[in-house]
């Protein structure tokens, strides 16, 4: 899909609490086939519910990163619009559940996130179907390199943290292609936290000060790249990327249509604009968000929103009572949102 030119039409409220409807709406359908072994039945539950909460927001918006493509996903599909069609025109990126697999089987740490933009703001290199990625936050954001050596990223962060390279942890994906990855920074003498999937919460655990996770480092999705960004970017911290072709025919592809396969892709150029949101909520308990919590006749959600421009970051619970909501709503999924 083509951009439009990115307008810098201004976004007067703030959507992000709009948003968070949307990720509790998510989160509340795909919780309730948490360990039944079945991604396909928690990702359906969570873009139908995304998807209905989405369409009643009061914006006109583009899906820039999706389900997919038109042929492959009824749903959220890259280029769909969505929202009731009124002001303001914006991008819209969402992962309903990031960590599908960590639902299905049960696992801590999938939460269901999305992010918004003015329109054009968002960009995602959908040539490479991963990218290597580093991410930490605002103290070393001006000090790390992706192009660097692992042990010197990590001096640096350490340094610019006032830590030693021994207090610090290190979040990767548990991949084979990660050996040599998780060596380099054991022989540098920092801490490994090898999660199995769930980098976006992983990225923004990395951002935020005085928490357990210092940085991200290695090879994820690149639609999550993009969704982190927007979330690091409200934080003030960094992501960079570079392309990781799977193949020499998609590196030969990507290169065909003039991309430059070695370039580095900082924060701005994935998520850039003056206002971006951003909302997630816990599906399954992690150490970012509580997962979801069910009761007689209603849940407690964790929640959290972000906006770029004013840097408020709210953290939130909320009790949703499904008689009441029933009520108000015509979605058929018991009114979970």
């Amino acid at each position: 899909m083509t951009h439009e030119a990115y307008t810098q039409q201004p976004i007067e409220r703030n959507i992000a609490m709009e948003l968070v409807r949307v990720t509790e709406a998510a989160a509340l359908s795909a919780a309730r086939h948490l360990g039944r072994g079945d991604k396909n039945l928690v990702d359906g539950e969570a873009v139908s519910a995304m998807r209905y909460v989405l369409g009643h927001i009061a914006m006109d918006g583009i899906v820039v990163i999706g389900e997919g493509e038109k042929d492959e996903a009824p749903m959220l599909y890259i280029g769909e619009h969505i929202g009731d069609g009124s002001e303001p025109k914006v991008d819209i990126a969402v992962d309903p559940i990031d960590g599908t697999n960590l639902c299905a089987r049960g696992l801590p740490g999938a939460i269901s996130a999305v992010a918004l933009t003015e329109r054009g703001a968002m960009h995602c290199p959908r040539e490479f179907y991963y990218m290597d990625k580093i991410v930490t936050g605002p103290e070393a954001k001006d000090y790390i390199d992706i192009n660097a050596p692992v042990r010197m990223n990590l001096k640096a962060i350490a340094a610019a943290k006032g830590r030693k390279v021994s207090e610090l942890t290190i979040v990767v994906l548990d991949r084979p292609r990660h050996a040599k990855l998780i060596q380099d920074i054991r022989d540098a003498g920092a801490r490994v936290r090898l999660i199995s999937d769930g980098d976006v919460a992983a990225s923004i655990e990395a951002t935020l000060p005085f928490r357990e996770l210092d940085a991200l480092m290695g090879i994820g999705g690149t639609p999550e790249a993009v969704l982190s960004a927007a979330a690091i970017h409200c934080l003030g911290g960094i992501i960079q990327c570079k392309a990781w072709p799977r193949d020499d025919a998609e590196r030969k592809a990507a290169e065909e249509k003039g991309i430059d396969v070695d370039k580095v892709y900082a924060t701005e150029d994935l998520v850039g604009g003056e206002e971006i949101f951003f909302a997630a909520t816990g599906v399954s308990s992690g150490v970012l968000l509580n997962g979801v919590r069910y009761y007689p006749g209603g849940a407690e959600t964790h929640s959290v929103a972000m906006r770029s421009k004013s840097g408020t970051i709210r953290w939130m619970h909320a009790n949703h009572n499904f008689a009441r909501l029933d009520k108000l709503s015509d979605y058929e999924s018991n009114g979970e949102y």
